[in-house]
């Protein structure tokens, strides 16, 4: 490594904000490298399979973080080439115009943003058409207003969830098709055609797509990127700190440790991180140096600290009638978003999981141990399991960061009670109306192999936050454009710049905001 050029711009991390990045900045004709401290993801047949996904967690990161008790957890990341974004589920949501500002919820304050809905609107409409998105604005009341129609109709429902639409809708509810990521072309009764990508099948949501029909950052953004000469990947390259100059205003070096257990140092006129928020902070945090003893980007000594994650729950129902369902991850439901008839404040939003098996049952059945589980065979309750995924928002408090003890490993403080009672209260209303949609009203069960969690600090799938972005460089680390207060040539945009995180998944904003960034770092390096 020790001939590489200077290169204009450095991205560390391609997920869901580096890869989308590069994609973004590669038609400038300057020399980018990005940088991956995983490789490509195996394609075998593994990456369908429940057992070794879910219950073995064999594409996991095998690396534990610790919590407050010093207790080693489990998180959930991957570490690949296109990120987390391999195993998400897709759904591509916007935010709301109201997460932009100040929402009272029931725990506190959810603070605003300093850009406007208005600001990403035009971003979003482009991040969604980059990512495939399939939906239709304006079948759910409270979204925003829109530049254009996403470019894809929405994914049909299969009968069983064309039913449960149906009965919601009946109840005064309005539920809308899921937006989702997928290259999927349909025939008049929504079935893939000969020549779709996307197959339509049940190992979409947390699995990594074995025929490359889901959107992930690698399909969409990264390969496209490097087919420019300019645009170079170094892969198994694990980041390790970031020196700045004599000035401490500039970063001028990139360290990395590689797989041979070798390091390597690369030079940019500027640098981009883009690790996901808990790495990010972490590499922020163990930068530090005489210039910046508590970190890089942090005299604000918010570096690591408003960890969220969202309240998440992901629930299984039982059907009456036996459920078909292959691709069952297109409906969605946000009447409470905001609050309800009988509640003040936010509750959040519900969709649509994948499709559980028969082998995520099974691995499921020592959760439910006291529950009043059905007495069902596996394969039998796999045949009747509806599955619902409910999201609320957790709010950005300080005292939820991420730290590094004497060896740079992770901790992770996190009040796991952070404004839930919004998120009970959701699922208090999918559980009254199951009786009402065809369902057990007395099985309503947690899926929580879908969380890939050991125990519920674990689930980081929606971590955000750490590198907030403000106008005060006394209260934010980041400016409007996601540079660093404190450095000249330093970036942050993955979903560390967050100051809230609405109760929908934050993937589509980080994919907007990376494309925003993308401008602006673009308009300099010109």
């Amino acid at each position: 490594m020790a001939d590489d050029p200077h290169y204009d711009v450095i991205i560390i991390g391609t997920g869901a904000g580096g890869g989308t990045l590069a994609h973004r900045l590669a038609p400038t004709g300057k020399r980018i490298l990005i940088l991956e401290r995983g490789g490509f993801l195996p394609r075998e047949r593994d990456n369908w399979e429940s057992t070794a996904v879910f219950v073995r967690g064999k594409y996991r990161a095998p690396e534990f973080w610790y919590d407050k008790h010093g207790d080693q957890f489990p998180p959930e990341v991957n570490y690949y080439v296109g990120g987390n974004t391999k195993f998400y589920g897709a759904a591509l949501f916007r935010l709301r115009p109201e997460d932009f500002g100040e929402l009272r919820h029931h725990g506190g304050i959810s603070p605003a943003w300093p850009i406007r809905y208005e600001d990403l609107e035009p971003y979003y409409t482009q991040a969604e058409h980059l990512y495939l998105v399939h939906g239709h604005h304006g079948e759910d009341p409270g979204e925003g207003p829109v530049s254009a129609q996403y470019a894809h109709p929405p994914v049909l429902h299969e009968p069983r969830i064309q039913q449960l639409s149906d009965d919601l809708e009946k109840h005064g509810l309005h539920p809308f098709h899921l937006p989702i990521g997928v290259n999927l072309t349909q025939d008049a009764k929504g079935g893939a055609t000969h020549g779709s990508v996307c197959i339509r099948c049940n190992r979409v949501d947390g699995f990594p797509c074995l025929v490359r029909g889901k959107a992930d950052a690698q399909v969409i953004c990264v390969e496209p990127a490097l087919e420019y000469e300019h645009v170079r990947m170094v892969t198994g390259a694990n980041v390790r700190r970031l020196e700045t100059g004599p000035t401490g205003r500039t970063v001028n070096g990139v360290v990395a440790e590689m797989e041979d257990g070798s390091e390597a140092r690369f030079r940019g006129d500027i640098v981009v991180v883009a690790c996901g928020a808990a790495n990010s902070a972490a590499l922020l945090l163990r930068s530090a140096n005489e210039h910046h003893p508590r970190g890089l980007a942090n005299s604000s000594d918010t570096v690591g600290r408003h960890y969220m994650r969202h309240n998440n729950l992901a629930l299984m129902a039982v059907s009456k009638e036996p459920n078909d369902t292959q691709f069952q991850k297109t409906l969605a439901l946000n009447d409470w978003y905001l609050g309800a008839d009988d509640w003040d404040f936010p509750l959040g939003g519900i969709q649509m999981l994948g499709k559980s098996d028969a082998d995520q049952i099974k691995g499921e059945a020592p959760h439910w141990a006291g529950l009043a589980s059905p007495d069902m065979p596996f394969e039998v309750l796999a045949h009747h399991a509806v599955d619902f995924w409910l999201c609320g928002e957790d709010l950005p408090l300080p005292e939820n960061r991420v730290t590094l003890d004497g060896n740079g490993d992770i901790h992770l403080t996190l009040d796991e009670k952070n404004n839930i009672e919004g998120l009970k209260r959701l699922q208090h209303k999918l559980r009254g109306m199951l009786g009402q949609l065809g369902m057990h009203p007395h099985h309503l069960l947690p899926h929580s192999l879908y969380l890939h969690k050991g125990m519920p600090i674990g689930a980081t799938a929606h971590q955000a936050g750490t590198v907030r972005f403000g106008t005060d460089p006394q209260t934010s680390a980041l400016d409007v454009d996601c540079k660093a207060h404190d450095l000249d040539n330093l970036y942050v945009v993955d979903t560390s710049f967050f100051p809230s995180i609405g109760a929908v998944n934050p993937s589509l904003t980080a994919i907007a905001n990376a494309m925003r960034v993308g401008d602006r770092i673009a308009e300099r390096i010109r």
